[in-house]
């Protein structure tokens, strides 16, 4: 029997479990192992520089979160996706990824070098100062984002990268070029090199903010602004790292893996030098611009006619709510904890290196064995399962902070409950960003593979373009519903976990439907329940 690269016997054991890549596919697997590292190593940067700038602002806090992400980032996720709809109908994927990168790269430098060092004489203290002299108290956080305006755009550009560097340009690049029986191999090691990228942005952040670097290198009026300007010049120069091994990737690999002949059996070559039909239309799309017109309008009409597709916008819209719910309670009590931005910036720098380490453990161990052993349905689940029992701790400690057993379980492990509540918090959001990084975002892209390239271009603008931002966005405005009506974060936070009660419910619901079509889509998939009766494909659409 014909042995096939995902279970032939050219693969011993540990390479299979550790390394399940053909000698052949090094040239095109590695830079794309590196660029996303790398895109991930930023964004973990930035996540953490952001919301440490923003929240210990003057006259701000974490109440600032759920105002930010419905008034300014939910409509600049629209015009940011409108802008890559225009650029993608004009210009073929390789300009448009140079020209979003670079735009990026511009304003993280002009942030660093000239907006905050200007920051007294930009923002508008007294002006914020009349505006929450007649607003309502809950409206603190929408004053607060007008008075650090600067503060907010670094929030909203931070948080785009992960939206349109990460999501909507690398993914849709690497699920272009990379079939099904690929991503089952590939796509769970992309996930352990982003987990060390994590770490390593964790161990960064951290030695940009420390006292001991502010005292060696002052370049800066204090601490935190050198941190800042360390933190955005390390971002710019990776920037055009990235930029510049996109161009080898796409210049030298795949020209040559066009025009070269593999006079090579299939389990030799293996699948990724296979899929020439792939590497043609990634070369064709550096050639000329993408024959497949897009516009936001029918992007969203093309998602609302494909049932696969809408439960695909489930599973990022119940993901990216559930973790807004619980981010912005958690972060108010690291506030609490550590109210100077350097310290504050320090905790999660150390969280992110939590998120590597416990993402590495998923990814090397558990993440793409589930998948290729139990399938696609299986490794969806675990998602939603470690959210809703992690959120539980964290619930449960946080409302009963004075009970004694609480307090008796901080004095066991020699903390206060406010700071057992934040440990508890930080390992909530460790667990949930790991299983985003390895589980989740493997499992949605592989869902996109099998698609037509208009159902991917079109979803995936739609789906990671809006509809994560749109996640985001309602699980902060209903923060803000119940920021106006209590009044403080504290005393709306029973009724969030209810809210999460029913997003968990839809989640696990979306995960099951969408498994039956996926199985019928990818045949050669492992099944992932009992058949069913075929149905019209879900990428017919408009």
């Amino acid at each position: 029997m014909k042995a096939t690269a995902t279970t032939g016997p050219e693969f011993g054991w540990l390479r299979r479990l550790f390394w399940p890549i053909h000698r052949i596919e090094i040239k095109k697997f590695l830079p794309m192992f590196l660029i996303y590292s790398l895109i991930v190593f930023n964004y973990s940067l930035l996540r953490a520089a952001k919301d440490s700038l923003l929240i210990t602002a003057p006259q701000s806090g974490a109440m600032v979160i759920p105002y930010i992400k419905v008034w300014l980032i939910l409509p600049m996720a629209f015009l940011s996706t409108l802008i890559f709809t225009r650029l993608s109908n004009k210009y073929n994927r390789e300009k448009v990824f140079y020209i979003m990168m670079s735009s990026f790269i511009a304003f993280f430098f002009i942030f660093g070098f000239i907006l905050y060092p200007l920051q007294n004489h930009l923002h508008p203290h007294l002006l914020a100062d009349k505006f929450q002299k007649y607003l309502p108290v809950g409206m603190q956080g929408l004053v607060a984002i007008f008075r650090n305006w600067t503060y907010s755009l670094f929030y909203v550009m931070s948080e785009l990268w992960g939206t349109l560097i990460m999501h909507v340009l690398f993914w849709g690049f690497a699920n272009e070029v990379t079939s099904v029986k690929e991503a089952k191999r590939f796509y769970s090691i992309l996930g352990v090199g982003a987990n060390l990228a994590t770490i390593c942005a964790g161990f960064i952040g951290i030695l940009l903010s420390s006292e001991y670097l502010y005292s060696k290198i002052f370049f800066a009026t204090d601490r935190w602004g050198q941190s800042l300007m360390s933190i955005t010049s390390v971002i710019v120069i990776i920037g055009f790292v990235i930029l510049i091994l996109y161009r080898w990737l796409t210049h030298t690999t795949f020209q040559k893996e066009i025009v070269e002949s593999h006079p090579m059996s299939d389990s030799q070559a293996g699948d990724s030098l296979g899929e020439a039909s792939s590497m043609k239309n990634s070369q064709r799309g550096n050639s000329k611009p993408n024959p497949i017109k897009m516009g936001m309008r029918k992007n969203f009409a093309y998602l609302a006619k494909s049932k696969y597709l809408i439960c695909i916008a489930i599973l990022v819209l119940a993901y990216n709510l559930s973790l807004n719910l619980v981010e912005v309670i958690w972060k108010d009590q690291v506030l609490q904890l550590c109210p100077y931005p350097a310290d504050y910036n320090i905790y999660m720098d150390k969280v992110l290196i939590y998120i590597g380490v416990t993402s590495a453990i998923f990814g090397f161990f558990f993440c793409g064995q589930v998948i290729r052993r139990f399938g696609w349905a299986t490794g969806a689940y675990l998602t939603p399962i470690i959210l809703f029992i992690s959120g539980m701790l964290f619930f449960t400690t946080l409302f009963w902070k004075d009970h004694h057993f609480i307090q008796s379980a901080g004095l066991f492990f020699g903390c206060t409950p406010l700071a057992l509540c934040v440990f508890l918090g930080a390992i909530q959001n460790t667990l949930s960003r790991a299983s985003k990084f390895t589980f989740f975002d493997i499992t949605k892209e592989i869902a996109f593979i099998p698609l037509s390239p208009e159902s991917k271009l079109k979803g995936k603008a739609a789906i990671d373009g809006v509809g994560s931002r749109l996640g985001k966005s309602g699980g902060s405005v209903f923060h803000q519903s119940l920021l106006m009506f209590f009044g403080t974060i504290a005393m709306s936070t029973p009724f969030v976990a209810v809210i999460l009660a029913l997003v968990f419910g839809a989640w696990m619901w979306a995960v099951r439907s969408l498994g039956f079509q996926f199985a019928e889509l990818s045949p050669d998939s492992p099944p992932e329940s009992a058949p069913i009766k075929r149905t019209e494909p879900a990428t017919q659409g408009a």
